[in-house]
């Protein structure tokens, strides 16, 4: 290189890089350098390539064909080496290759695992890489996580989990050109460490419990499911884990109630409906709940009904302290997930099919996972209480990490 064209080349490469431009993409410093050294090493490929069998049966250099590629370093063109009998396979930049590297992939995935839009993705990596790609080529790189969720949902589970919730998102989803509404199911279990965990999302048509047939995977035991009040579901649990306690959610039982009281009774009917579900004991409850009935229950027959119908499955939290009742009396636990999931979805119309909705929501899930780094407050004294209640169900090893986390100044090692 003359001086002269290397005091050029310095300028270029000062001007671009002061200008927060990237150096290496089209018409950018150092794209003829790194073209440059990816022919050279294609052409090394090659020669390796054709061999002496290679060229025993004729096969020889035939040319040279053009690629454009994209990367995290730009979008730039480079001349690929061809032979006769197109049995070259290079390694480097494979055939029909357009993405030269993972991590550009691998960026992709988190942005749209972010909740970003593929016009978004797509306008940000142009400004960053200065490297154009479609909305074609985008969904061929988030379908690279497909394997990756059939995976996850046939992973094997624990074989007990000591508390799970069952909740349901809804979305719109395209099927054959319509918009169908489909419910999301999501599972959210407490192992016996006190960590929580996914257990699986499942889709349906509408809100039904046939979903609650696939959760098995190695799972035998459940010790406490809480669920909304969804039809069947009950039965569909404990058709497959006979000895869970089902607690149904009295959150969601207020608010069904709640739709068929007059708006000028809420306030007073949520004061006698507070003696019932804040009681101390199941005793004091029952007795709050036939208050209930004689003040109310000509007006709300169906509100009445409704409470002592479903009683004996609304009332399974009375007999535990304080501390576990508030886990297990609402499904807050994973309407708390599915407010962090909603952050990423709230930007999607619809749905093109159903995988294209648990690919986001499984990379929504593995990110929040990722906060999920310490068991749930108080488990120690937690598990403790179900042991009692539930004994040899609950396989505890009795060390520090029985409870989540090593006592202050015991080495993990140590036996309590």
């Amino acid at each position: 290189m003359r001086k002269e064209e290397q005091t050029e080349f310095e300028k270029k490469v000062l001007d671009q890089f002061m200008s927060g431009k990237n150096l290496f993409g089209k018409d950018r410093a150092f794209a003829p350098m790194l073209k440059n050294v990816i022919e050279k090493a294609l052409d090394a490929e090659m020669e390796g390539h054709l061999d002496d069998s290679e060229r025993s049966v004729g096969n020889k250099r035939n040319g040279k064909g053009k690629k454009t590629i994209k990367s995290g370093f730009g979008t730039f063109d480079i001349e690929t080496p061809q032979d006769r009998q197109s049995s070259f396979e290079p390694e480097l930049v494979k055939k029909r290759q357009t993405i030269l590297a993972d991590n550009l992939s691998d960026k992709i995935i988190g942005l749209y695992g972010l909740g970003m839009s593929y016009r978004d993705i797509s306008s940000h990596i142009k400004e960053m890489y200065d490297t154009d790609i479609s909305h074609t080529v985008l969904s061929q790189i988030t379908d690279k996580i497909i394997p990756d969720v059939k995976a996850w949902q046939n992973r094997p589970l624990e074989p007990m989990y000591c508390i799970v919730w069952l909740d349901a998102m809804h979305y719109k989803v395209k099927v054959e050109g319509k918009i169908e509404h489909k419910a999301l199911y999501n599972i959210l279990g407490i192992n016996k460490e006190g960590y929580k965990e996914i257990l699986g999302m499942y889709i349906s048509e509408s809100e039904g419990a046939n979903f609650w047939l696939q959760v098995n995977r190695g799972l035998k035991d459940i010790l406490i499911a809480c669920t909304d009040n969804l039809r069947g579901l009950t039965d569909a649990i404990l058709s497959v884990f006979p000895k869970a306690q089902v607690q149904l959610c009295i959150v969601h039982q207020i608010r069904n109630s709640l739709k068929y009281v007059a708006s000028k009774d809420q306030k007073e009917f949520m004061r006698d409906l507070k003696l019932v579900y804040r009681a101390t004991s199941k005793e004091v409850a029952e007795d709050g709940l036939l208050g209930l009935e004689e003040k109310w229950g000509g007006k709300y027959p169906v509100v009445i009904e409704s409470w002592q119908r479903n009683w004996e499955q609304l009332s399974q939290y009375f007999q535990y302290t304080e501390p576990i009742r508030k886990i297990i009396y609402t499904t807050n636990a994973v309407e708390g997930f599915h407010r962090q999931v909603r952050k990423v979805t709230k930007t999607k119309g619809a749905f093109t099919n159903d995988m294209a909705l648990l690919k986001l929501v499984y990379l929504a899930t593995k990110n929040i996972e990722k906060k999920w780094t310490s068991p749930l407050h108080n488990w120690s004294l937690s598990v403790q209480q179900l042991y009692i209640k539930f004994g040899e169900r609950i396989p505890l090893e009795l060390n520090a990490n029985s409870f989540g986390a090593s006592p202050k100044g015991i080495e993990s090692t140590d036996r309590v």
